[in-house]
């Protein structure tokens, strides 16, 4: 029975996945996907009632012109305004599951209706009714509903098919008071309109039997639906807490992250910073200080990323960017110091809207390094972090502070500047250079470029 318990619980008991242990998100992601599905049907649906419509208009009629009944064109017609009618409230509304189980109704019903009616129509005995091979159709409403990823529903049409059948073979049967027309003679059951039970109880368990594979196929389908849906939206979220491009090699690695895994690879690093944010803290409440550096990271990390950077961590006011680490790049300098450039702009933007605001405005400093770096994880088994290693990381962070020194708002070694010209770079101004620099915990000193004064 474990078949059924994966269609009534959607799991197994060695990897269960029930809907309601899901997150919230997870959930509403997976009721998005099902009300599509129901858009989808509601499509598939018109297009059969318009492709058997369009076959019986233009296929030659074999009763009489003359017949009173003319079923076909009236349920038709029911059908078509019935699927439009649904397929405009799945636009609109997710549809309930009263209303799914009439439609499946709807649909079985309309179609052994029609057929019922045939055996009027064509001035036949009511056995004529079995040998219609519009019952193929049935299968196609059972497997619609596979669409949702719902095994109930599929059950439920498959049900409602087998019972309405069984019904249709009563009505047969007793329909000619003291000859039911059975035989036991395949032959005279082929050509005739004579009844063979084993027959229709063949079309029973076909019916029955479909419906059982199709079932138990979705119950395992729909596990992998919440899995693909419950990792999508992780990853989603992971890259909230990285970089875009980090999230993305992290849920398409073919092995598990393991701490000490790096690469080497030339890079930027832009360290930026707040001046003077340590003595404004002291100065504001908690609250006050959180949306300030809200405000801050959610007006300048866009422009790094805009520019091909990937945010490696926020350190408070800081803000460590990377360009060329998580995927290698052959402008990492050029678009670094195009970084730059925006977030200076944005700077100045935001200190005159505070200026106007009566606040005081804010000074923000950037600095860019170029060199050979590791990008990788490190840590432990338990807790795992992404990041850049590498002089280049270490010198961007103290040029990012000798930026007060220098009293300019933006700098860069000579060597990230030249290779971002060799990268296609076009300052918008000439930039000032400043050859032998002393700058505290290099060793040497260093050529720079103030790229804001």
């Amino acid at each position: 029975m474990q078949w059924l318990s994966e269609i009534l619980g959607g799991g197994t008991a060695s990897a269960p996945v029930p809907d309601a242990t899901l997150p919230e998100r997870v959930r509403a992601a997976i009721r998005s996907q099902q009300d599509r599905s129901e858009i989808l049907i509601g499509w598939i649906q018109l297009a059969v009632v318009l492709t058997f419509g369009t076959l019986y208009a233009v296929s030659p009629k074999t009763f009489m012109m003359n017949v009173k009944i003319q079923p076909v064109p009236w349920a038709l017609g029911a059908y078509f305004f019935f699927t439009v009618l649904r397929l405009g409230l799945a636009y609109r509304w997710r549809l309930p599951a009263w209303f799914l189980i009439l439609s499946i109704v709807i649909d079985i019903g309309l179609l052994y209706g029609l057929m019922w009616s045939f055996h009027l129509q064509y001035r036949q005995p009511a056995s004529f009714i079995l040998k219609e091979p519009t019952l193929l159709y049935v299968f196609i409403f059972i497997a619609l509903r596979a669409l949702r990823f719902e095994a109930r529903y599929v059950l439920i049409a498959g049900g409602v098919a087998a019972a309405g059948w069984l019904l249709m073979v009563l009505y047969v049967v007793t329909d000619v008071k003291g000859d039911p027309m059975i035989t036991h003679n395949y032959v005279e059951y082929l050509t005739s309109n004579s009844v063979l039970v084993g027959a229709e109880f063949d079309k029973v368990v076909s019916i029955l039997t479909v419906t059982i594979v199709v079932a138990v196929a979705l119950a395992r389908a729909r596990r992998l639906l919440v899995r693909a849906v419950a990792e999508g939206t992780a990853a989603r979220e992971l890259s909230r807490f990285f970089a875009p491009e980090v999230a993305r090699s992290i849920t398409r690695a073919e092995q598990q992250v393991r701490p000490g895994q790096g690469v080497i690879r030339d890079a930027a690093i832009m360290n930026v910073d707040i001046r003077g944010f340590t003595g404004l803290a002291a100065e504001v409440s908690a609250d006050e200080l959180m949306k300030l550096l809200n405000e801050y990271q959610s007006r300048l990390v866009p422009l790094i990323r805009d520019h091909n950077g990937s945010i490696d961590k926020f350190l408070g006011d800081g803000i460590l960017a990377s360009f060329g680490a998580v995927r290698p790049s052959a402008s990492c300098a050029a678009d670094a110091l195009r970084a730059v450039e925006a977030v200076m702009a944005a700077a100045e933007a935001w200190s005159v809207e505070r200026r106007a605001a009566g606040a005081t405005p804010l000074s923000i400093n950037a600095a860019v390094a170029t060199g050979r770096i590791i990008h990788g994880a490190v840590g432990d088994a338990s807790r795992l972090e992404y990041t850049v290693i590498g002089d280049a990381v270490n010198l961007s962070a103290k040029l990012e502070k000798h930026a007060k020194v220098e009293k300019v708002r933006a700098l860069a070694t000579r060597e990230a500047y030249e290779a971002a010209l060799a990268q296609g770079l076009a300052p918008a101004a000439p930039c000032e250079h400043r050859a032998g620099r002393a700058v505290a915990g290099v060793e040497l000193p260093l050529d720079l470029v103030v790229l804001a004064p």
